[in-house]
């Protein structure tokens, strides 16, 4: 059975140096946890992954359902941390927004803030808002007393990786995830089905009123 080797980064920052707030670009809204955007992140997730690299590395986020299963097993874990989950939206009507932006924070049982799948949704990049993300739940954590922040990151997607350095993140490793070429090409069959699903959805399944 053949199988794929992708080279992974292990990236660590100092939540004790300072860094300049984040600053919300015009018309966007950060959106703090509750239970009941669980969805609203599984969505969002599987918006911004289904046609990148991380959902061939691990095809739970190039399918909808994946993504569900994936945001329930991040709540469920102990160390889940709800001041470092946070989701984007876009301001697009009076009492309505557009959910574009998603990422959720874990504390490990070394006592390390470990960042969670952060994805920004085509239409909405190049604004900084992976950047926020990031920055918020590095400060959910600094807020629990956490002194360190870590992610892992695919190699290959050197936007990421340039962005994370950016923000203060260090190499601290590298590791090799294995994926069957099998799976990875079933992924990708997957993926393609769920996102022609998705955009003729209705409008409603991307665009959510809020109070």
């Amino acid at each position: 059975m053949a199988s794929t080797y992708f080279k992974r980064f292990r990236m660590e920052a100092d939540l004790l140096i300072p860094r300049r707030p984040p600053v919300l670009p015009e018309g966007y809204r950060l959106v703090a946890w509750n239970e009941a955007l669980i969805d609203a992140h599984a969505r969002t997730k599987f918006q911004a992954f289904c046609e990148e690299i991380d959902a061939v590395v691990f095809p739970c986020l190039g399918d909808l359902e994946g993504c569900r299963r994936l945001m329930r097993e991040i709540r469920k874990k102990p160390g889940f941390l709800a001041d470092a989950t946070w989701l984007v939206a876009r301001v697009v009507a009076p009492g309505q927004h557009a959910w574009c932006g998603t990422i959720q924070g874990v504390v490990d049982r070394f006592g390390t803030g470990m960042i969670q799948n952060v994805g920004v949704v085509p239409g909405h990049r190049g604004l900084g808002l992976g950047s926020l993300l990031v920055q918020q739940a590095m400060g959910g954590f600094g807020r629990a007393g956490l002194r360190k922040a870590s992610l892992e990151v695919t190699a290959e997607n050197a936007s990421a990786v340039k962005l994370y350095r950016r923000l203060g993140f260090r190499r601290a490793r590298t590791v090799y995830k294995v994926v069957d070429d099998t799976a990875r090409a079933a992924s990708r069959g997957t993926a393609a089905r769920t996102s022609n699903t998705s955009q003729s959805a209705s409008p409603g399944d991307a665009i959510l009123s809020h109070s």
